[in-house]
């Protein structure tokens, strides 16, 4: 081993460490190691930010905008509004849901597809008093088992082809993943349907049937005590048990779990300590308990004084929103949001599975996956969502939906599509013409244009594929794929296809499934050229291997995001995941070696 490939290696493994740890954003971390391999000479100067003009990188941003001119144009949800029917079983349900979701995930990003689908899910649950848990998890997993099924589906597919253009002098075409990729969905997703949410575990005891996991209750908030407020005078056990719902809606509780007083929290519970104006009340509620008690005791819903402009607004509304990774707000407190207090907006309570906050409401880093209740005036909560780079989890009826151009939307899309699938027009081309379109005829706001590219999954990119390349140029991946042939010895190459497989999965379970394709790709050539078969099936594993992170809720953004809403635990994916990645394992290497033959 040479130093330059120990130093990869070395560098490599702290990039994975980072990114397993979650202390810093993932973009970050990968920016700082490309940094870090200049600076060691691992990466030359002159190749330093390639990556940020890779076709891979450029599509995967112009996936992103058509993605947003397809929500804008309401497909979604008038395709949602044909199937949805909550009086549906639960299988129906989930089956229906789950088949819309891969649909929409193999013509466009599976985070947005699962974005626009999500509320209308949780509307679903709610009509049929069911829990969310139940339908989320499915709805999270088909998402990404449909991106497998084109090349713009998700991420992975899209490096998977880059690379074998730059090896081989073409990339899989469009349609090249169908194959392998239709068979895992439609395999997947009768799993989902049929035994998958079966395994997921039921809502807790004395929860009901109709109890839904997303539980607004678990929000933590403050209310803030004005002058000649009700309140003052009494204890925290007195206002408990003097607003504490009727038993008719026993589902909205609310508990008070502590007093601040000149910014401290008082020691214990401070029960007992009579309440003083200009107090703040830690309390754990569900938004109709927020306000309810607000108005019972005279507190403020938000930090803003008595008096204060957005407290006289006549349009003032509660919005559940969620945090997902990359957002604006993702690792930033409430304290450092000047731009919402000027638009009247309030992030008054946040609620993090599983967890208990200790922090100040307003002081607590925000994580991906949180849900934050936002109160404003109703015209500047979208907007506001919009700048926290978060996603709403209620009805998008504030949101304008340009209905009148879905067709005109569809029709472009699908002509670029056609075009680049015909070999008339290259891919980026024809992308970037149906973006620059869908500009023009304003199915996308220019002010829009920006906002609509995930820029850390862009930055992610652009940084770990000059490190891909470094690990080829040195000889690393030569070194790893000998590892790996070692492993299987004397193996038939179908079976170090699977092993490849594992071991990707793997990866992509604790790490983003962008950088996983990345480091990946130049191992499984190098074992083909090795092995002197054709290289195809093996990238084409990795391309499968890599979009499948059902374990945990780190290995994708989609699993991320319904971590809150759907009230689950770190442990819950695994129990539905290593069923659904050991059917992929199965269905998908026949199939490989079948379309892709060594």
């Amino acid at each position: 081993m040479t130093q330059d490939q120990a130093l990869l290696f070395g560098l490599l493994a702290l990039i994975f460490v980072l990114l397993i740890w979650g202390r810093w954003r993932y973009d970050l971390v990968a920016f700082g190691g490309l940094i870090l391999a200049l600076l060691l000479g691992l990466v030359p100067t002159e190749a330093a930010f390639d990556g940020f003009g890779h076709p891979a990188t450029v599509v995967i941003a112009l996936v992103l905008i058509i993605s947003r001119g397809l929500s804008n144009a309401g497909v979604v949800e008038l395709v949602a509004g044909w199937l949805v029917d909550a009086k549906r079983s639960l299988g129906q349900h989930i089956a229906i849901m789950a088949g819309l979701s891969a649909g929409l995930s193999a013509v466009m990003n599976n985070v947005a597809a699962l974005a626009l689908l999500m509320p209308v899910d949780l509307q679903a649950a709610k009509s049929a008093k069911r829990a969310a848990g139940l339908t989320l998890m499915p709805l999270s997993f088909a998402s990404i088992l449909g991106g497998m099924i084109t090349l713009i589906g998700t991420p992975p597919n899209i490096v998977i082809a880059g690379f074998r253009e730059e090896e081989m002098g073409a990339p899989f075409a469009m349609f090249d993943f169908a194959p392998v990729g239709l068979a895992c969905a439609v395999v997947g997703l009768a799993y989902l349907a049929t035994i998958g949410w079966r395994l997921l575990p039921r809502p807790g005891d004395g929860a009901g049937g109709s109890e839904s996991l997303f539980e607004l209750k678990n929000y933590i908030a403050e209310l803030s005590v004005p002058e000649g407020a009700a309140a003052i005078a009494k204890t925290l056990e007195e206002l408990e048990t003097a607003v504490q719902a009727p038993e008719e809606e026993e589902g909205e509780t609310l508990r008070f779990l502590g007093l601040l007083r000149g910014g401290q929290r008082l020691p214990g519970g401070a029960r007992r300590i009579p309440i003083e104006a200009g107090d703040v009340l830690v309390v754990k509620a569900d938004p109709a308990g927020l306000e309810r008690t607000a108005a019972a005791l005279g507190l403020a819903l938000s930090e803003a004084r008595q008096g204060d402009e957005v407290l006289k607004a006549q349009d003032l509304e509660l919005m559940e929103v969620v945090v997902p990774q990359g957002a604006a707000v993702e690792g930033r407190s409430l304290l450092f949001m000047p731009t919402l207090q000027q638009m009247g907006v309030r992030a008054i309570g946040v609620a993090r599975q599983g967890q208990r906050l200790h922090q100040r409401l307003r002081r607590l880093p925000i994580r991906a996956g949180d849900i934050l209740l936002l109160f404003g005036p109703a015209k500047a909560l979208p907007e506001a969502t919009q700048r926290l780079g978060a996603l709403p989890l209620a009805s998008r009826g504030l949101q304008v939906i340009q209905r009148d151009k879905a067709k005109l939307a569809v029709g472009i899309f699908a002509a670029a599509i056609l075009l680049a699938s015909c070999g008339l027009v290259y891919l980026t081309v024809a992308l970037a013409a149906a973006a620059l379109l869908f500009v023009l005829f304003r199915v996308v706001p220019l002010r829009e244009l920006y906002q609509s590219v995930e820029w850390s999954v862009i930055v992610l990119l652009g940084s770990m594929i000059p490190i891909g390349e470094a690990l080829e140029t040195s000889g690393g991946s030569d070194l790893l794929a000998a590892g790996l042939l070692s492993l299987a010895e004397g193996a038939a190459p179908w079976v170090i296809l699977t092993l490849l497989m594992v071991v990707t999965m793997t990866l992509s379970d604790v790490m983003n499934n962008t950088a996983t394709a990345v480091i990946a790709a130049p191992i499984a050539y190098e074992i083909a050229t090795r092995l002197e078969v054709s290289p195809d099936p093996f990238l084409m594993t990795v391309a499968v291997a890599a979009s499948c992170a059902f374990l945990t809720p780190i290995g994708h953004k989609n699993n991320t995001l319904i971590m809150g809403p759907g009230g689950y635990r770190f442990g819950d994916y695994w129990r539905m995941g290593l069923p659904l990645e050991i059917i992929v394992i199965a269905v998908s290497v026949p199939m490989i070696l079948l379309v892709w033959p060594l």
